[in-house]
């Protein structure tokens, strides 16, 4: 299983929401289950709540994404750097051919976007 953190799931897990602990959990437990915290989300999550940058990275279990060319074009194209650094590392690659799930505490941000969504509100 592949979930992408966007920038909400990071602030809750350093807020301590429940099922962000368990995602969290089982990435480092579990084979078969992998994190990825996407550069930009990590930073605007840390914008709404400093120092969850220093604990996310600090967890194992979690693969930082960094901004690579052609994801730096693709956050080009969007509003939002976080979402859309998110919403790229979500799709298919070689790695992960199926792509990844995008776990959020705001499902309606990914209202409409070509992306499989985990709700992680309490």
């Amino acid at each position: 299983m592949h979930i992408v953190l966007d920038d909400t799931a990071m602030a809750a897990a350093g807020q301590g929401n429940v099922l962000a602990s368990r995602l969290i959990h089982r990435a480092h437990a579990e084979p078969g289950w992998f994190l990825y915290a996407p550069a930009c989300a990590l930073v605007e999550a840390d914008r709404a709540r400093p120092g969850t940058a220093e604990h996310l990275i600090s967890l194992p279990g979690i693969t930082i994404l960094d901004l690579d060319l052609a994801a730096a074009l693709a956050v080009a194209r969007q509003e939002t750097w976080a979402a859309a650094h998110s919403q790229y590392a979500s799709q298919p690659t070689p790695e992960r051919p199926d792509g990844a799930v995008i776990a959020t505490t705001a499902p309606e941000r990914w209202a409409g976007e070509p992306v499989r969504v985990l709700d992680l509100t309490p």
